[in-house]
């Protein structure tokens, strides 16, 4: 039997280069050899892509952030980076289909899935479209708003508007929002640039923090005594829901150090819920996988009032950590899917997906 030869893009020009490291590792090893050859395809830092002559190294936690020496490229890769990526996709290597483990800007946002689509070549998960909605926070709300998907009140800062005023925007948010906010640049994911502040000092610490990282920042009302819940969707045009799981955070919120730095904080799969609030979670979670146009996978965040047992939208992650214990993979093991399994069935949705295309008429 001819295996599909799966091309494993990973790295990227993003902060979260090492995190995709540490995803893609897992990937490499659970492909099976039998159905599968798999081919590595590197973006470095600095945008070149290159063909590693070997996958990158499985890591603990903890060696995500150590990564920034770990499985540098070889001589060979450097030569081969030269190369265009439409080239190194299209002629150089003879894809049948491309799986991105790309986290964060440049991999997530709809940039290399724009590649793929003008390549045409099958690739797993969302398309351009779902994926830039996916990774802009602020666009994203915008059309969970106007689906009428329960989200947190919120505002938009531009860095442009924030430089020129920054009074006239800080009255904006403590007036309409309140305190605490939480302060979020929009283009960012694994919580990287995130702050909460109680009152105005640390909101103009915030906002001038978040900046840092993007020309958007997102600030958003605070739940108070929240429980962070996530839930794990899969499919095309009929996705199912997982079982949901629970981050408990060893600080105050999940931010980049609890998630990566500090051994205290723990999941919970599945997570203590009702069967009302599991059913409604995975509801609402396909509700936002198809708001956004999504495919293949993603996994879907919420915030669940302790107090009323209201529940917010938070949201939806296209590419999300895809470690054999990030919780996308957990929440499906805990639905009765290994992770193996998980890798079949999204390399069958990407090949599906692309066939329906090849059908839809390109002239008049």
């Amino acid at each position: 039997m001819k295996k599909t030869r799966v091309g494993v893009i990973y790295g990227g020009r993003s902060g979260e280069h090492e995190v995709s490291l540490a995803s893609a590792a897992a990937v490499f090893q659970n492909l099976d050899p039998d159905k599968y050859e798999a081919v590595p395809i590197r973006i470095e830092k600095d945008g070149r892509w290159a063909l590693p002559d070997r996958a990158p190294k499985v890591m603990k936690a903890a060696d995500v952030i150590q990564a920034k020496q770990v499985d540098e490229p070889s001589a060979k890769d450097i030569q081969l980076a030269a190369r265009p990526a439409t080239q190194t996709l299209i002629s150089g290597v003879d894809l049948d289909v491309v799986f991105p483990v790309l986290h964060g800007p440049y991999g997530e946002d709809g940039t290399v899935q724009g590649l793929l689509e003008l390549a045409n070549v099958p690739y797993v998960g969302a398309g351009v479209l779902a994926s830039a909605v996916g990774m802009d926070k602020a666009a994203m709300k915008l059309v969970f708003a106007a689906k009428g998907l329960s989200i947190c009140d919120y505002e938009v800062v531009l860095k442009h508007d924030w430089q020129r005023d920054e009074h006239a925007i800080m009255h904006r948010v403590a007036s309409r929002l309140g305190f605490p906010v939480f302060v979020k640049p929009a283009n960012l994911g694994s919580s990287v640039g995130i702050s909460k502040a109680k009152h105005s000092v640390e909101l103009r610490a915030a906002i001038t923090f978040a900046a840092q990282f993007d020309r958007k920042i997102v600030v958003e009302a605070a739940v108070p005594n929240a429980r962070e819940i996530e839930c794990a969707v899969l499919g095309n045009d009929e996705p199912e829901a997982s079982a949901p799981g629970e981050v408990i955070p060893s600080r105050e919120f999940y931010d980049y150090e609890a998630k990566y730095l500090d051994e205290g904080s723990r999941t919970e799969v599945p997570a203590k819920l009702s069967e009302q609030q599991a059913s409604d979670i995975r509801a609402l979670a396909i509700d936002a996988f198809k708001a956004i146009d999504c495919a293949g996978m993603a996994r879907v965040d919420f915030l669940l009032a302790r107090d009323t047992g209201v529940l917010y939208l938070n949201e939806v992650n296209t590419i999300p950590g895809f470690t054999t214990i990030s919780m996308y993979s957990k929440m499906w093991e805990a639905s009765g899917l290994s992770y193996p399994q998980l890798l079949d069935r999204l390399i069958a949705l990407a090949i599906e997906r692309h066939a329906a295309k090849q059908q839809l008429r390109t002239s008049m």
